[in-house]
């Protein structure tokens, strides 16, 4: 039996046991290392992807801020509250296309009995840079008068750019309060403006209608049902147990009241109730304006062109132009006033602020003119023109705006026909063999123009009107020279 010799001491097995834990101690420490550097390294990659990423969006933050910041109407669109604040604004500032047709009355004359432009083709042009609107006509003047030049027709229609003048304001009441615009019936139902041939321009105030009446407090009775029934009762004898009548003798039908006894029978019968319309005679005790009928609408009638005599009589209108007390057109633009003479008073109105044509004849081109004939073989001068206009005629914040054309010619009422005798079928060219056409002057180096300046209403077609548009009263309504009481005559001269 073999015996195992140990050669090795203790101390070399010791020494080797230690050397193997060392090793396995360091290889322990490498791994750990190792992992730890794995974690810091994925740490550091994923710590400056992260600012990496959170730089980037800040700068597209802050370059979005800088664009929003800068942005000129920033206000106006940041917040609903912003926007809400600015409706009224923006809906002021909004443009009317719809008085167009209005300013062209006022700018082209129309009268075939006198010297007339027909439109062929129309341009709208708002410039929002200059506050201008331009019109670009294409036309043809036709003269009518003697001497029946047509170029010297072009020359007045130029000149009478200068006379050109707008009117807008407010409707009110007889306490000054503003009425609705909605409120008011300016118009026919052929479009044209309402107007008396005596006593001027007017239009109608829908009084009864919501929120039309600025001087009645809301929670007040509107519908005026206090005219709103008739009742009627009456009391008669019914039939007792001995009577000789019968049940029919006194039509006893509905809502009786019988009270019976041993003796008699009384019968109490109500008739039901009957609706009625208020006249116009309550209506205006009631409400303090005569209130008349416009179709099926009860209205008020307000003078948009002063009553001068009988407002200053009943002491509603002043010598300096202001007018209280009852309703009335309370305008931006025409002031009046009068001066007391021994024949009477002497009414003036001035226009000088709201000019259609803000630079005159000047702001008419004529870009190019010829001779032609129109549908009907009528010698005519064909002519391309652009008009520069006052945008403020088109705001829509200028209310019950109409266009007033140069004195003498009245025929701005918008009404459809003269609308559409605005316009004509285009001029054709001259033909070859057309000796009138081709050689009749198209201009001339020294235009002159009939003007008749201290009047009004001369009936002619572009007169030159004096500057403050006055207007006299010379027919007193006596001839004594202590009676002053003014007159009505020369009242419509004013538009």
């Amino acid at each position: 039996m073999a015996k195992e010799i140990n050669l090795v001491p203790d101390i070399k097995d010791e020494f080797i046991r230690a050397i193997k834990f060392r090793n396995f101690v360091f290889f322990l420490c490498i791994v750990v290392s190792s992992a730890s550097l794995i974690v810091i390294l994925i740490f550091l990659g994923i710590s400056g992807g992260q600012q990496g990423f959170i730089t980037a969006k800040q700068n597209t933050i802050d370059a979005m801020e800088k664009k929003i910041t800068d942005y000129s109407d920033l206000s106006e669109f940041l917040t609903i509250r912003d926007q809400l604040t600015n409706i009224n604004a923006i809906a002021e500032n909004k443009i009317a296309m719809s008085r167009v047709f209005n300013v062209l009355s006022a700018l082209i004359p129309t009268s075939r009995e006198k010297d007339y432009i027909n439109v062929s083709e129309l341009n709208v042009n708002f410039n929002d840079e200059d506050d201008t609107v331009t019109f670009g006509i294409s036309a043809q003047a036709n003269a009518v008068t003697e001497p029946e030049i047509d170029y010297k027709v072009l020359d007045a229609f130029k000149k009478s750019m200068a006379y050109m003048r707008y009117d807008y304001g407010r409707y009110v009441d007889k306490d000054g309060n503003e009425i609705p615009a909605y409120c008011m019936i300016e118009h026919g139902d052929d479009g044209a403006i309402f107007k008396d041939p005596n006593a001027g321009y007017y239009a109608y105030w829908l009084i009864q209608g919501e929120g039309c009446n600025p001087g009645t407090p809301e929670d007040e009775d509107s519908d005026f049902s206090d005219f709103g029934t008739d009742t009627t009762s009456t009391i008669t004898p019914s039939k007792t147990s001995d009577s000789i009548f019968d049940d029919d003798d006194f039509g006893l039908t509905t809502n009786t009241l019988d009270t019976t006894n041993e003796l008699n029978t009384t019968s109490i019968t109500t008739q039901p109730e009957v609706k009625r319309e208020p006249t116009l005679d309550e209506l205006s005790s009631k409400l303090g304006y005569k209130v008349e009928k416009y179709g099926d609408q009860n209205v008020v009638r307000i003078w948009r062109t002063p009553q001068f005599s009988k407002w200053y009589k009943d002491d509603y209108m002043s010598l300096d132009g202001g007018i209280t007390g009852i309703e009335h057109f309370n305008s931006s633009c025409i002031k009046y006033s009068g001066t007391e003479k021994d024949n009477g008073i002497t009414w003036a109105s001035t226009n000088d602020s709201c000019l259609l044509v803000p630079s005159g004849s000047e702001g008419i081109v004529v870009e190019s003119s010829s001779n032609g004939r129109d549908s009907n073989r009528k010698l005519v001068l064909r002519f391309v023109a652009r008009i520069s206009l006052n945008q403020e005629a088109f705001l829509f914040k200028n209310y019950h705006l109409i266009a007033l054309p140069p004195s003498g010619r009245h025929n701005v009422t918008d009404s459809y026909s003269q609308v559409q005798s605005i316009f004509a079928e285009r001029a054709t060219d001259c033909e070859q063999t057309d000796t009138e056409c081709i050689t009749t002057p198209t201009s001339d180096s020294t235009p002159t123009v009939d003007i008749t300046p201290t009047t009004l209403d001369t009936g002619d077609d572009f007169t030159d009107a004096p500057d403050d548009y006055t207007v006299v009263d010379t027919t007193p309504t006596d001839t004594t020279p202590t009676d002053t009481t003014p007159t009505n005559e020369g009242e419509d001269d004013l538009w």
